[in-house]
């Protein structure tokens, strides 16, 4: 396998700012399990890297990272303001007709690495839906985080009877190309896989201000994965 530059992430750039389409199996700071993250790798290519916010593990898409403390304190403000626009894209399972549909349910962190849904013990999350395509046995949808809690649009969306697609953690089912295409044939002797090996959730868009007032607005193209998972539900819809 090809090593992992960089430089290939990166999808927009300035002076103070880095915007790069995160791989997925990379965490986005220094993990016990792992000694390669998106902030070491930033570091070696400019010294005073910082990320500004954090991806799961397994998530694809767009991460902001600064280049300063300035920029880094310019964009958490804005953070904390709730003045980025984050826009999430994921298949989830089943047939679901959301339109700005807006979850408002509070979340506590378990000690298990997962969340829950707790009204009395939970901190605020919001998260608005919004359907885009609805296949035979599953929907892409539109994911806007207002706040930015820990697994929040994954929590959310199975509390509407609508996991991530491969989520397992929050009843995410893997889907199989043999479920979709009618006469599939798998070759003898061999396990088939599933279409994507992870959760499908990818990081579309960041939009917030610069420095000097500006706004940009970064959409990260979809992965090979969740690609390829897409095409094959809508050929088989």
């Amino acid at each position: 396998m090809a090593k992992m530059k960089f430089e290939d992430l990166i999808l927009w750039e300035d002076d103070n700012y880095i915007i790069i389409n995160k791989p997925a199996f990379i965490s986005t700071l220094a993990d016990r399990s792992d000694d390669k993250n998106i902030l070491s790798m930033a570091r070696q290519y400019h010294q005073d890297a910082q990320v500004c916010h954090r991806l799961d593990k397994e998530t694809t898409g767009a991460l902001a990272i600064a280049k300063n403390p300035e920029a880094y304190r310019h964009l958490s403000m804005q953070f904390e303001g709730r003045q980025v626009t984050k826009i999430y894209h994921a298949v989830v399972d089943g047939i679901h007709d959301f339109n700005n549909l807006r979850v408002e349910a509070a979340i506590q962190k378990l000690s298990t690495g997962t969340v829950k849904l707790d009204k009395l013990k939970g901190k605020e999350a919001v998260t608005i839906f919004n359907t885009q395509k609805a296949f035979k046995a599953h929907s892409l949808v539109e994911c806007q985080p207002v706040t930015g809690r820990m697994h929040q649009i994954r929590i959310h969306l199975a509390s509407r009877e609508a996991p991530i697609t491969g989520d397992e953690a929050y009843g995410g089912k893997p889907v199989f190309l043999s479920q979709l295409k009618r006469n599939y044939n798998l070759k003898k002797f061999t396990e088939e896989q599933p279409l994507i090996q992870r959760l499908a959730l990818h990081a579309f868009s960041l939009q917030f201000n610069l420095p000097d007032d500006k706004t940009v607005r970064v959409e990260a193209p979809y992965p090979k994965d969740f690609r390829v998972l897409v095409t094959q539900l809508e050929k088989n819809s």
